[in-house]
This record gives C-alpha cells, structure tokens and sequence, in this order.
C-alpha cells in the first residue's frame, strides 16, 4: 500500500518503521529537516520537507494516489486540517491524531465534518492498557478479545514455580482441566510456539490465553494471585495521568499523584477532586517515603523521561510494591530494564503503531477474513489476531488433526456463540466463528494464511 506519513516524531518514526517492515510503500512529511534525514536514513522510505496542511507538500508526497494517511503531528488542529486537505486531494482513507480531551468528546462531529476515517489517542489508548494491567496485578501483560469473553495474559516464570524443569503435557490434572492455552514463550529474546514437550525455565516470559475465570484460577494455583488492587501512587500529571485518573476514579481506586508543575497540579485537583496531589519532584525519594509509597498497591511511572521511569520504577520495586507499571518509548532500554524484573513497560508510541498497523491489515485485507483485533505479544516477537471466519475462508468443517499449518502459527481459541474452545485434533472452524490466532514473526494477514499451501493430510487442499 501507498501510506503517507505527517509528522516524523516518536509516534510517526514508529509507525514507518513498523509499515515498512511490511513492504508498504511509505512518505514522510515533516517541517523539521534533521527529523527527515534521521527517518530518510534509518528506513527505506520517501521523505517530503513541508507543512502537512501544505497542499503542495501532500501533492508532493503524492497524497493523490495514497491508500492511507496518517496525521501524527504534535498539533490536533494540524493533524485534523491535514486529513480534510488530503481527502478533497483523493486520499482514499485518513487517520488523525487527536490528543486534546475537548476534541474527543466532540470526535463523531469532528470525523464528520473534517472527512477523518480514524481518530486515535495515544495517551487515552495507554490509559487503557495501564487499567488493564491495574484490573489483574499477576499479570506482566494483558490483552482482550471478543469483547473480553477471551484474555491472553503473560508473566514471567520464578524459581519455585511448578511449571519449572517439568514439559507442559506433564502438567498437573487441575491445570489440564482448565480453559487455557500456553501460546508462546519468550526466553532470552528467542520467541517461540511451545508444544507439549516444551520444558519452562526459571526467568522465562510465558504467554497464555483463554477463559478470563480460567486463567485467574491458575494464577492461584501458581501462588500469584495478587488482591485487588485499592491505592496506586503514580509518578507525573501529563495526559496519560488524566485520562488514567478518570478510569481509576470509575473503578473506586484511591489514587495519588505526584507533579512538580503547580499549573498541572491545580487542574488535576480541580477535574479530580477525590485524587490526591502532592506538587514534587517524583524522583526524590525523600518525598516518596514521607507520602508513604511503600504502603501503595501499585506505582505507575508517568513522567515525561524515560530514564526518570525506569530508576524511580526500579526504586518502587526495591520498596516492595508488587504491581510496578513503567512508561518507556525507547525500545533498547525497555529490555535492559525488563531484564530487571520489570515487565509491565508501556510505549504509548507502540500502542499507537500497533492499532493503526491493524487497520493497514484491514484495508489490505477488505476481501477476506476480517481481523477484529491485532496486538503485539514478546516485544514485537509474535502476534495476537482476532479473525471472524466468513464463506471465503477454507477447510470449513475439516477437523484440525488433518490440517497443516504454517510453521509458528498457532489456532489458539475457538469462540462459538458464547463458547470458549481450546481446539483438539477433532475440532473445526465453521462460518461465524471467531478465531484467535499466535503467529511468530508476522505476516498473516487473513485467515487462510495460516494454512500451508499443502494442508490437508495426505493431499491437496479443498
């Protein structure tokens, strides 16, 4: 596809990154030159030095003949100017970003009017992911699928815990009977599919998924289960903060926040008036000790630097707290600081980069199976995909067992009407059927990629 790019910053270097690892065809438009040169030698890609509200900057980029634009400018106005200024120039799909909290509760108007196909907020998408993690502490990692009915969780294995030195088909009678699946495992870096000789090692990361009630039986089982959580302590005011308070606020957890701007201060105590704000230097230990941090669930470093995060993230763990949630966009150092002990890191650039990555699949992909849902498992490792199985899709009826999939992918869960089903050698996929499939390194983007050309047994394929 012919993707156009507005913004060269941490969200719009990623994204190119990611879409041109997918061979799409990928300009930049950006005002600031050292931006461009930075994208224009690190990628294989176009670049344009403009104005993104510019006509003749996206005429430039050839904004005529693109499959998609992506505004992801600093600025919503120039983000929201940009998409309207590409439609009437025949962009045929557009992507704003829009941060500001005023625009998003008018976003439906907005959309309408300024011809925007998508709007997306980082902040408000790694709030949410921050809730998740906050809903389930045992958890290092967690995402949802079929309107929660599935969750596909990962946590780091301990010395002591009984999956350890022993394969997964030797698994106790009380895990077998559970509705879950052991998807994948990352160790050392080194992604993989694991099968039932697969033997866990002490400092692994294992990824499973299934039944939501499941998976939290077995965290009990493991001697992980975490109580709910009732009071974080979170580190910094800026726009994650915001929309993170008015989650917690919902959910009736006691939040208090540390800022040094007086001005952010005053405004989260003003929207917040249950939030307690302390004006401070989150870095300063003293501080953190006289607010009591120690007696908090869990601490969420917020702050504007990533390496502010990590240390005052390293010093909340070293105090006890059992849930610590770091933001980090710098890729190198999330796993330095994952080696650590700290697995719960958010890059709300990623976040970002992967959801439009997504609908690049959809729009690639409007023929075939539709993929309700994509996320990014192991650091980029291995992928999570949500498909409904539609009349295109192949092998409908054919039980699994006479199948062949492709190397590193694995059919995970059926979701039948209101069913879970981990699949067995007999089961099969039928119309209607929602499918989460794992895939190590990409590349599937419909549902029949999934099956080697040669797939059934003993034959070719229906």
């Amino acid at each position: 596809m012919d993707i156009v790019i507005v913004g060269s910053g941490k969200v719009g270097f990623s994204l190119a990154e990611q879409l041109v690892k997918e061979e799409h065809n990928v300009t930049v438009v950006d005002n600031d030159e050292e931006a461009l040169r930075r994208a224009g030698d690190q990628l294989d890609i176009m670049t344009v030095r403009g104005n993104g509200v510019s006509a003749a900057a996206l005429r430039e980029a050839v904004v005529d003949k693109a499959d998609l634009l992506v505004a992801a400018t600093n600025a919503d106005e120039v983000n929201m100017v940009c998409c309207l200024t590409a439609k009437d120039l025949g962009a045929k799909y557009t992507i704003a970003r829009i941060r500001n909290p005023e625009y998003t509760a008018n976003l439906a108007e907005l959309r309408r009017n300024l011809k925007i196909d998508m709007a997306i907020n980082p902040e408000n998408s790694t709030a949410v992911e921050i809730s998740r993690l906050l809903r389930f502490p045992s958890a290092a990692n967690i995402e949802t699928f079929c309107r929660g009915k599935v969750e596909l969780m990962g946590f780091r294995l301990q010395e002591g815990d009984f999956l350890i030195d022993s394969p997964l088909y030797a698994l106790p009678a009380q895990v077998k009977k559970l509705s879950l699946l052991f998807c994948a495992v990352d160790r050392g870096g080194d992604v993989s599919i694991p099968n039932g000789s697969f033997v866990p090692k002490a400092g692994d990361k294992l990824y499973m998924v299934g039944r939501p009630d499941s998976l939290d039986q077995f965290f009990r089982q493991l001697g992980r289960y975490a109580p709910k959580v009732k009071q974080v302590f979170l580190i910094g005011g800026g726009k994650v903060s915001m929309y993170l308070a008015s989650t917690l606020d919902r959910m009736g957890i006691r939040l208090k926040i540390i800022e040094r701007s007086e001005e952010r201060c005053r405004l989260i105590s003003e929207q917040f008036p249950r939030v307690t704000v302390i004006c401070g230097d989150g870095t300063d230990s003293e501080l953190l000790e006289s607010e009591n941090l120690s007696a908090s669930d869990a601490f969420v470093a917020l702050t504007d630097r990533d390496e502010d995060n990590l240390i005052i993230s390293l010093y909340a763990m070293q105090q006890g707290i059992k849930k610590v949630i770091t933001k980090c966009n710098r890729q190198n150092y999330a796993g330095i600081v994952r080696s650590l002990g700290l697995d719960s890191v958010i890059s709300p650039k990623f976040v970002t980069a992967s959801n439009i990555v997504h609908v690049v699949r959809g729009l690639q992909n409007s023929q075939g199976s539709v993929m309700n849902s994509l996320h990014r498992i192991a650091d980029g490792g291995a992928e999570a995909m949500e498909f409904t199985v539609g009349p295109a899709t192949r092998y409908l009826g054919v039980p699994l067992k006479e199948l062949k999939l492709r190397p590193g992918v694995l059919l995970a869960v059926i979701v039948r009407k209101n069913n879970i089903i981990i699949p067995e050698g007999s089961s099969f996929l039928q119309e209607g059927d929602r499918v989460i499939i794992i895939a190590r390194g990409g590349g599937v983007l419909d549902l029949n990629d999934i099956y080697r050309s040669e797939s059934i047994t003993g034959g070719a394929g229906a």
